[in-house]
């Protein structure tokens, strides 16, 4: 039905056969229309269709409000917000004045809904539509008061012997104002406890309490919860009978394998590679920064109940883009084409998301960590290159007495000049033409010379920005 076409009072739309549904009815309908169809049912979301998906699937096919239960950075409030592409393009509701909620036109819970329609004719009842993107609200638990999301007596409302255990004296939250639509409330487990039994009626009765007095609604909802397992799982962070009325719980995780990581990275990154100063990410160097958070995830001295957002590797894919591009800006080298010595910027997009185990890491700091874990990373991914392609030909170039400096800000050529020729498995093993371009070959200059650090074949030193590796 196009928006010229949509009933404006109730009259038209009873003639124009429109049926009103609960929301879990409205999702079933549409999500089974699109599974029977064989569209793409979780556009953007990358490895998550042998697991999560599938069971946001059945729990959809259940009718259950959810809980999206992972370590932070795993698309939790994504996927959720993902479930209003299976709302209706819109609904209408009672335009009319006084009533705080989307009413259904066909059975307004409000009472000024009720009152209205009782006192005019059908074709004298204004109709409106809410739109699918508008019937879907997100808070965040941390500070989030009774009165945000359930509603509080208004004392400017008691005049004329109002009673303050009816309607006419409320202030609605956030929750009666999403009737017939999606609420979803992030990190569960620090909502107030007085909130969580405010949920609970919710969920159980459909009314809710204010202030001891009860006020009855059939809130028509779809609740949706996020929660860190850690967090969740501990005593008397959630209410049991809250807990028990949850109908699914999802189980999200981080990507199983690195290039699916790489694809998320890429994907979420959305950065422009082309433009005045283009960019030429290599290969290896997309698998060094997603390596790097696979192995703070490891790491002994992160603390894995917090856990490695994706948004790391986000934020460090583009600080290394940032970094080559600034190069090619000031030294008008194009392409740009991002080295082992970027890295040394990312620092700045990486502190502050790590969070330290205390019992391990007491005497080490946050920048010693990430110094073990970058060069962790680069010893894997080297050699997983010559694992398939062998040390001695990625590294015949480099004989004895041979002293090399790298950085971030140093030109290509300055590369060219000590390396006169280059063996042609690099551009096998690196699917880059290093022979002809400079830049390309001072990206591989650098893996190489950090993977042979990374082994111990040889010794290296910092000073003023720059690295001075050393054949001994």
């Amino acid at each position: 039905m196009t928006s010229n076409a949509r009933p404006t009072n109730l009259a038209q739309l009873r003639d124009s056969g429109w049926i009103s549904k609960p929301v879990k009815q409205e999702l079933y309908d549409n999500f089974v229309r699109q599974l029977s169809s064989g569209e793409e049912l979780f556009p953007g979301i990358v490895g998550y269709e042998d697991t999560v998906i599938p069971e946001i699937s059945v729990a959809l096919l259940a009718g259950h409000d959810m809980l999206f239960l992972g370590e932070k950075g795993q698309a939790k409030s994504r996927l959720m917000r993902s479930l209003v592409q299976f709302l209706d393009d819109a609904i209408p509701y009672l335009d009319v004045p006084g009533t705080p909620m989307h009413d259904d036109p066909y059975h307004p819970i409000s009472k000024a809904g009720r009152e209205f329609i009782a006192a005019h004719p059908p074709e004298a009842i204004p109709i409106a539509w809410w739109p699918r993107a508008e019937r879907y609200a997100e808070r965040l638990a941390p500070g989030t008061k009774f009165a945000d999301i359930i509603g509080e007596i208004d004392p400017a409302k008691l005049v004329g012997g109002v009673s303050m255990s009816t309607e006419d004296a409320l202030h609605f939250g956030l929750i009666p104002r999403m009737h017939r639509g999606i609420f979803a409330m992030n990190e569960l487990p620090e909502l107030d406890e007085l909130v969580q039994v405010g949920l609970f009626n919710i969920l159980e009765e459909r009314d809710v309490q204010i202030r001891g007095y009860p006020v009855s609604f059939d809130i028509d909802l779809v609740l949706l919860f996020s929660a860190n397992p850690a967090t969740y799982n501990r005593s008397g962070k959630v209410i049991p009978q809250l807990k028990d009325r949850i109908g699914s719980v999802i189980h999200t995780h981080y990507p199983r394998e690195r290039d699916l990581g790489i694809q998320i990275m890429e994907q979420e990154a959305e950065v422009d590679l082309a433009g005045p100063y283009p960019v030429m990410v290599p290969y290896f160097m997309r698998e060094i920064i997603e390596q790097i958070t696979v192995q703070a995830r490891k790491s002994k001295y992160i603390d894995h109940q917090s856990g490695v957002s994706a948004r790391f590797s986000i934020a460090n894919y583009r600080t290394m883009i940032a970094s080559a591009r600034q190069r090619s800006i000031v030294l008008g080298e194009k392409p740009a084409v991002p080295r082992i010595s970027d890295l040394g910027h990312i620092y700045a997009s990486s502190l502050g998301k790590l969070e330290l185990d205390l019992m391990s890491s007491h005497q080490m700091s946050e920048r010693q960590v990430l110094d073990a874990v970058i060069a962790e990373a680069i010893r894997i991914v080297f050699e997983e290159y010559i694992a398939e392609h062998g040390l001695a030909p990625m590294t015949e170039i480099f004989s004895q007495g041979v002293k090399i400096e790298v950085g971030s800000m140093l030109p290509s050529a300055h590369y060219a000049e000590r390396l006169k020729r280059v063996p042609p498995v690099w551009d096998k093993a690196f699917e880059l033409n290093a022979a002809d371009d400079p830049a390309v070959r001072a990206s591989c200059v650098e893996f190489v010379l950090a993977g042979l650090y990374s082994l111990d074949r040889i010794s290296r030193s910092q000073q003023y920005g720059k690295v001075l590796y050393e054949f001994e």
